[in-house]
């Protein structure tokens, strides 16, 4: 009997092909796009780069019938408003970054759609990501980088589950980008030359305050928390100017500051209890350490001792070497090799033993 898979289809070239994929090895294929937009009005904001909107249900559609696969919209809205709407807010307000593309696919991609998925019956969900899932010797599932490093998506998986990975296939993870589109265009698929959302599907201008000050208009209790207006310092607490808020500004920005400083300078801390913004040259930005919480391992069950691994701590970092170890329960140290710029609370570090991710954690500081 045919396993059974449910694809979910972005409306992009990869997940499009990526059913056609698993439809040539002999799975019993289902297309499902994800609906995440909170209302009918935003849908037309999706056409500047989003990847779950209303053109994104068309596209798909029309390749699913190309296909000839069953095709479905299921609606995630409460999931993602929760799960990664919120969260993004929340994080902000305390002065961290947050990676909302991580949450929504641990808690959205994959927690609710892989439940609902294996509720109507299949055996697995499928992606497009560009990733590979092995299992190893030690009988853990991990994710391998993928085929072609430029196009690498492991970074932004790492938080999954051991469960979550033993039902998910990404046959995309064997091809490079340039052979993706060449196959789409070699079944005329309708989306072979669509190009690939870039920005965070809810804020498709960039205004990151902007969206946070009008989700909080809309909730009491989130515009009573909200950072007001407070004071850009120097490490030294000399007050040097004014700032909007700390929703404004993130860890290494220098753009956007409006500080007449005479040379560029850099945001290289944020203080939420104090709403103080600090501001300091290039080499203020460089670390050699971080800690991390929120851990999750991949391709060991936990970490003893000491360790080297490579460390990437945002998703274009091409990674630095650095020594982990464990100092709470819940906490990594990391020393690194060589000073890396701009550790920003919020974000993820992953860290890599070869081409497989050992594990990742949130940065804390």
């Amino acid at each position: 009997m045919k396993k059974k898979v449910v694809v979910g289809m972005s409306g992009g070239v990869d997940s499009s092909v990526a059913a056609f994929l698993l439809k040539e090895q002999g799975y019993d294929v289902i297309g499902v796009t994800m609906q995440i937009w909170q209302d009918e009005t935003q849908v037309s904001l999706e056409e500047n780069g989003g990847c779950c909107g209303l053109s994104a249900v068309d596209d798909a559609r029309r390749v699913a019938q190309a296909l000839e696969i069953p095709y479905y919209v299921m609606n995630f809205k409460n999931e993602f408003k929760c799960k990664v709407m919120d969260y993004f807010v929340e994080e902000y307000i305390k002065g961290r970054t947050p990676n909302p593309c991580i949450a929504c696919n641990r808690y959205v991609k994959w927690e609710s759609l892989l439940k609902r998925s294996m509720d109507i019956g299949a055996d697995y969900i499928a992606t497009g990501h560009y990733a590979r899932i092995d299992r190893l010797n030690n009988g853990r599932y991990s994710l391998r980088m993928s085929k072609t490093s430029a196009k690498d998506q492991t970074y932004a998986l790492y938080n999954l589950t051991q469960f979550q990975l033993s039902h998910t296939l990404m046959p995309v993870g064997e091809y490079t980008k340039d052979e993706i589109r060449e196959l789409a265009n070699r079944l005329q698929l309708p989306v072979a030359n669509k190009p690939d959302s870039q920005e965070i599907c809810f804020i498709p201008d960039k205004d990151y305050a902007g969206f946070i000050e009008r989700e909080a208009a809309t909730d009491k209790e989130l515009l009573k928390r909200m950072p007001k207006p407070g004071n850009f310092v120097t490490k030294a607490g000399e007050i040097i100017g004014p700032h909007k808020g700390i929703t404004h500004y993130t860890i290494g920005q220098r753009k956007g500051l409006n500080l007449a400083m005479g040379h560029p300078v850099f945001v290289t801390e944020i203080r939420p209890e104090t709403g103080e913004v600090v501001i300091g040259e290039n080499e203020d930005v460089f670390s050699s350490e971080l800690v991390c919480a929120n851990l999750n391992f991949m391709s060991i069950e936990k970490l003893e001792g000491k360790r080297r691994v490579l460390a990437k701590i945002r998703y274009s970092h091409k990674g630095e070497w650095c020594q982990i170890e464990q100092i709470e329960e819940d906490k990594i140290k990391c020393t690194f090799e060589k000073p890396v710029r701009a550790i920003t609370p919020g974000q993820a570090v992953v860290f890599y033993e070869g081409e497989y991710v050992l594990g990742g954690g949130t940065i804390l500081k």
